[in-house]
């Protein structure tokens, strides 16, 4: 009997995800259904393939989710965070497996229980940041307890970037992603620990307070932390170690630049602009710089508030995005937020050609005998093209590969959980490898 695995959403990650899935479909005995509210969008990606099936899908229309949530052996969602758990409610309804990319959300872990009682398995955060970053980590510190090693320190950083020979714009940033991610990122308060003191980053100091992140052959990054990294020290079963932050990677130079745009309220997503469509960027600007800012005009006024010139690195960014132009907004009703990504969605597009890269790097301290040594692991994927892009191999191949595993029963775990189970992480990142996804690492004493 022909089983069915079930993908909500064909976005932007989808692509290298659909197309693992279809070469295995036949093999493995399975149909790739793929529903999204646009059926262009999934019929380019499955490219009429013989066993795939497409169709509109609207998450919020019950009679959408009955029909093909209650039929499926297996869900995959790629929707919005935020509406996974209209899915998974369903999939607990109708007995179904259900993998995501995403976040474990409070929502979801108090389902915990009755996925268990039914012996179900909803594995969360199984991409590639959070995914991959978790199973690489935890691989590293089974290996270093299993050697009698104490662990003392762990930073991990990832960055979904643009590769060298694509990288044609000042900040060194193009879209491989949901863009409004990428403006609201980091908003909240960053909880690490570093030799055991606590540190609590506020949204406002966040692009200010970076780290220089070296990684071989391509030179420094800029690093910031992500919101919480004090959580994890219980997921990776490290709940004493001394040092433990999880960040972001961009290229060196753009967190000074954006830090303006946080000081200038932009990125904010919570109160809608008066008259927003009638107005010019530069406007826009000139209405969220403060009134005792001092210039004949608004580029001169944000150069004086800020004290930068204009041969400055951070003028040169912003310039660049068009934020101080005459161009109309063209946006109703739009929140500061939305005025500056549809301004960047023009700006930082990955064109036909471009290639994306993805940059992981842990780094962990650890001693046994008095003596103590670093481990750098290391991964970058470079992308093929602006479809078939870094950042869809690394989120879609591990959730294709655990769906496989799953409908196969190779995989015995339930629970609402993320992949730091051996018996989870260890066969994806064997299959990642042979795919060509692998981790470089470097061991020195110190």
């Amino acid at each position: 009997m022909t089983s069915k695995i079930l993908l909500l959403g064909a976005g932007r990650s989808s692509s290298a995800l659909i197309d693992y899935l279809l070469r295995n479909a036949e093999s493995d005995g399975f149909i790739l259904q793929v529903g999204d509210q646009s059926i262009e969008s999934a019929r380019a990606k499955t490219k009429n393939h013989p066993f795939a099936e497409v169709f509109v899908f609207n998450i919020e229309h019950e009679s959408d989710r009955s029909t093909y949530i209650s039929k499926a052996d297996l869900v995959i969602s790629l929707l919005p965070p935020a509406l996974h758990i209209i899915a998974a409610k369903d999939c607990l309804k109708f007995g179904k497996n259900l993998i995501t990319a995403s976040y474990i959300s409070a929502e979801l872990k108090e389902m915990d229980a009755e996925v268990r009682s039914k012996n179900l398995l909803f594995l969360c955060e199984c991409g590639l940041d959070p995914g991959i970053d978790h199973m690489s980590a935890m691989e590293i510190i089974h290996r270093l307890k299993d050697a009698g090693f104490t662990l003392e320190s762990f930073s991990s950083y990832t960055g979904g970037l643009v590769a060298p020979e694509s990288n044609d714009n000042p900040w060194g940033y193009k879209f491989s992603w949901n863009p409004r991610n990428v403006i609201v990122a980091g908003q909240g308060t960053a909880r690490y620990i570093a030799k055991g003191k606590y540190h609590y980053l506020p949204y406002n100091r966040l692009f200010k307070e970076i780290v220089r992140i070296e990684v071989d052959e391509l030179g420094a990054f800029d690093g910031y932390a992500n919101r919480d990294s004090l959580s994890y020290r219980h997921h990776y079963g490290i709940d004493n170690i001394p040092t433990l932050i999880r960040g972001t990677l961009r290229q060196e130079g753009y967190c000074s630049a954006w830090q303006i745009f946080v000081a200038l309220g932009m990125t904010d997503d919570t109160y809608k602009v008066e008259n927003s469509e009638n107005l010019t960027y530069a406007e826009f600007t000139e209405a969220c710089l403060p009134q005792s800012a001092i210039g004949k005009n608004t580029t001169e006024k944000l150069l004086n508030y800020f004290e930068i010139n204009q041969n400055s690195a951070e003028y040169l960014k912003i310039a660049s995005t068009g934020i101080l132009s005459d161009e109309k907004i063209n946006l109703k009703n739009a929140t500061p937020a939305m005025i500056l990504q549809q301004l960047l969605q023009t700006k930082w597009v990955l064109k036909e050609d471009d290639k994306d890269m993805i940059v992981m790097q842990h780094n962990f301290e650890y001693s046994k005998s008095k003596k103590r040594y670093k481990l750098d692991s290391t991964l970058v994927v470079i992308g093929e093209n602006n479809i078939q892009t870094a950042m869809a191999k690394t989120v879609g191949l591990p959730m294709g590969i655990i769906a496989r595993k799953v409908l196969k029963n190779e995989i015995k775990s339930a629970g609402v959980v993320m992949p730091v189970e051996k018996n989870i992480y260890h066969p994806i990142l064997v299959e990642l490898k042979e795919l060509g996804i692998s981790f470089k690492e470097k061991i020195t004493e110190i």
